[in-house]
């Protein structure tokens, strides 16, 4: 059984257990499939809501004998205890440690056993769990991830293990300047709730959880009435319905915490932390709290950063940083959008002796488009590229089964898959002016650097 440390979002954990004998064949057909099966006009997911409140999307898709079961439940590390941060993640990944009807090497050997794979992991405001196996063992798929929400054991020497291994994760982090940096600037910029600690935890918060605190938190918001089931396959919508009841059907409401968490406080001053650290190179993040993914001004935000410095070698900060003045080998810029208002920041690595310069020479940039229109052609080329790798984003069965989720959770509609392109060729260079100058602070924002304060000089 392995497990592995996910890197979709900063400080959450991906664990996940997949079967080494999955042919290379089958991998490449069912992650690398011809975006032609997943064009937004054949994307039409139903929606029901069962008896016990769960909300089920199921999306038919017959081009491969596979089935991608996705369930998310509406908790996540926000709603950790502040002194056992770490608690939703460690719950997350203690599901397929084994149940009350399936030891863990049961289920690993089950999962195997049909070339399928079982995944969970929390972020800060969800959890994940999914299956994916092919048509023929969808009946085993479903048991397996109902058995691993509905029935987890949290046995004692599980719980220890993995733990132990959470635990030699963060003191690893802690070796890595990217890691620390970011964690610092979340502490910074979140200060005081609940988005600036870590999805994992800390080793103090870590080391207060015990076993009973797990199987509180699992029983009280592992419900059916805060989860969302996205199934995409090879299945029609009776077999579809008939495998939901039959394995999330005796699941029983809940009554999860009704405690509504205050969006984070906006930075209204500048605020600095140099971290020393014996390095050759300055790490630095720069920023301060963006928005939530529901803000009317998503899509506009979204162009304009990429101009601005997610848009890779076409971006302005590349250009200028990277290109023209040679201070770093890449950097980029990025709007975290979650539940809650995310973070804005902007990183990037640099020699130590020039860390003044890269500071300036990226305030400088975040001024400037607020200052003036971006140009036609930086416009034309943002928006035909953020449209032109939608498909990609769900190019996959367990890509779309992610997007339909997040799709539910955000209430973003289901005629998204339309509605997202549309949304941003709307996108006019007022737009992208507007937001830059209400979206983007020079003025107030949070820096953290890392590496040789003392050689670096940092003025402040």
């Amino acid at each position: 059984m392995t497990r592995r440390q996910g890197t979709a979002l900063p400080y959450s954990r991906h664990w996940s257990r997949s079967n080494s004998r999955f042919l290379v064949g089958l991998l490449c057909m069912a992650f690398c499939v011809p975006t032609a099966w997943v064009q937004a006009a054949d994307i039409t997911p139903t929606r029901t809501v069962t008896a016990n409140g769960m909300t089920v999307l199921f999306l038919e898709q017959h081009f491969l004998p596979t089935v991608e079961i996705h369930a998310l439940v509406k908790v996540g590390s926000a709603q950790d205890p502040p002194d056992k941060a770490g608690l939703a993640n460690l719950t997350a990944s203690l599901l397929d440690e084994g149940t009350l009807t399936r030891t863990s090497r049961q289920i690993a050997e089950h999962i195997d056993f049909v070339g399928g794979s079982l995944e969970a992991h929390a972020t800060e405001d969800y959890t994940t769990a999914s299956a994916r196996v092919l048509k023929k063992d969808a009946d085993l798929g479903f048991a397996l991830l109902a058995d691993m929400l509905q029935r987890p054991a949290f046995h004692k020497q599980e719980f220890e293990r993995v733990r132990t291994q959470i635990l030699g994760e963060i003191v690893s982090d802690d070796d890595d300047p990217g890691n620390v940096a970011m964690k610092a600037f979340h502490q910074l910029i979140f200060h005081g709730h609940p988005y600036s600690w870590p999805a994992h935890g800390t080793e103090d918060t870590l080391n207060k959880i015990t076993v009973a605190d797990v199987q509180q938190f699992h029983a009280r918001e592992y419900v059916p009435n805060q989860t969302i089931l996205v199934v995409v396959g090879d299945l029609t919508q009776e077999q579809a319905a008939t495998l939901v009841q039959t394995h999330f059907g005796p699941w029983k409401k809940g009554s999860p915490s009704a405690a509504q968490l205050k969006k984070p406080a906006p930075i209204d001053r500048k605020m600095v932390q140099l971290i020393e650290k014996d390095l050759t190179q300055s790490t630095i993040v720069l920023g301060h709290t963006g928005i939530s993914r529901t803000n009317p001004d998503y899509y506009a935000i979204t162009v304009m950063n990429y101009i601005l410095g997610a848009g890779g070698f076409s971006s302005r900060l590349m250009d200028s940083i990277r290109d023209k003045q040679g201070l770093a080998y890449g950097i980029m810029s990025q709007f975290d959008s979650r539940v809650m208002p995310g973070a804005f920041f902007i990183s990037l690595q640099t020699r130590t002796d020039v860390t003044n310069q890269a500071i300036t020479s990226v305030l400088a940039e975040i001024k400037a488009i607020r200052e003036a229109p971006v140009t036609d052609q930086e416009l034309s080329e943002a928006k035909s590229f953020i449209v032109g790798s939608f498909p990609l984003r769900i190019d996959s069965s367990a890509k779309l089964a992610n997007v339909l989720a997040q799709v539910e959770l955000y209430n973003l509609g289901l005629d998204y898959f339309t509605s997202y392109p549309k949304a941003i060729e709307k996108v006019t260079k007022d737009d992208v002016l507007r937001v830059a100058k209400q979206y983007l602070d020079p003025q107030h924002y949070a820096l953290v650097v890392v590496g040789s304060i003392a050689k670096a000089k940092i003025k402040q």
